[in-house]
């Protein structure tokens, strides 16, 4: 793996032929050109990630400008294709962060129990695997049952990769390391079937998810939700459109349910009516 300076250097290598103004012009068409041909809107993401995963893609596509990488998005679906999948949240993969995994354990017990009909709303899925995660944690807290997962994501390419999701049976023994380090006891490919070389979640887990398209940049509510998870795409929002998200989600949170983000907020970022769920870990509590 390259060190960030290594790729820091490749990066001022790809830029050299272009100014700064030269470039933040053309950064700035790049992402007038996706949201006006193809609806996708990342004009309010923060500029420095944006131009460090664009920049990767234009290295793994030999790309020296990003004129080049517009002209190909606007031409070429797969190079559209690559460009979403490269802004959109990176895919999880099982437990890959226990700690994460069992705070959501802790505040899962808490706020979902006492509702008739429980909802989850995954915001933002970092895919398959993070959906899969939260059910089974929720199956071992005997809270699956009764509760519907919504797991939404920014395309449709992102949502067939999640209807095709299957997960190497060698990787289930690392999972399994990660999951009892999140505070798991069992066997956890108990909860897997294996089809070949590869392990699927058992259809009785897989089918309390429900998977859907949302873009968190321009859609309203759809539903009232006991806890809403959305820790990985927060980190590539800009503060304006952090704020639009936190007030979606206000908007989206049942009282007494559980919203979990990206970092600790200080009180002028959320509504009136929250407490922190977990000390010191920021999951938040709406209470009124």
């Amino acid at each position: 793996m390259k060190s960030e300076s290594d790729q820091m250097a490749q990066m001022a290598d790809l830029r050299r032929d272009s100014s700064p103004e030269v470039e933040a012009l053309e950064l700035e068409l790049l992402l007038e050109a996706v949201v006006q041909r193809f609806g996708f809107d990342f004009r309010s993401h923060e500029r420095l990630i944006i131009k460090r995963k664009l920049f990767a893609l234009m290295q793994r596509r030999g790309l020296r400008t990003l004129s080049q990488l517009q002209d190909r998005v606007l031409h070429d679906l797969n190079t559209c294709s690559a460009l979403l999948r490269a802004l959109s949240v990176p895919p999880a993969a099982m437990f890959d962060d226990p700690q994460e995994a069992s705070q959501l354990r802790d505040v899962a017990a808490h706020c979902l129990p006492g509702a008739a009909l429980p909802r989850v709303w995954l915001a933002d899925c970092a895919g398959a695997e993070q959906a899969w995660t939260t059910a089974v944690i929720l199956a071992e807290q005997q809270l699956l049952w009764r509760t519907e997962i919504y797991a939404t994501v920014s395309s449709d390419d992102l949502l067939e990769e999640a209807a095709q999701a299957v997960i190497p049976a060698e990787k289930l023994p690392q999972c399994q390391r990660n999951y009892e380090m999140a505070g798991g006891t069992g066997n956890l490919a108990d909860y897997f079937q294996i089809e070949g070389k590869d392990a699927v979640l058992l259809p009785k887990l897989r089918n309390r998810i429900t998977w859907a398209q949302y873009n968190l940049v321009t859609d309203a509510s759809f539903n009232e939700f006991q806890l809403i998870v959305c820790r990985r795409a927060l980190p590539d929002f800009g503060p304006l459109l952090r704020q639009r998200v936190l007030h979606l989600f206000h908007e989206s949170l049942a009282v007494l349910g559980v919203l979990g983000v990206d970092r600790l907020l200080d009180s002028a970022e959320l509504p009136t009516g929250y407490q922190p769920a977990l000390p010191q870990h920021p999951w938040y509590k709406r209470v009124a």
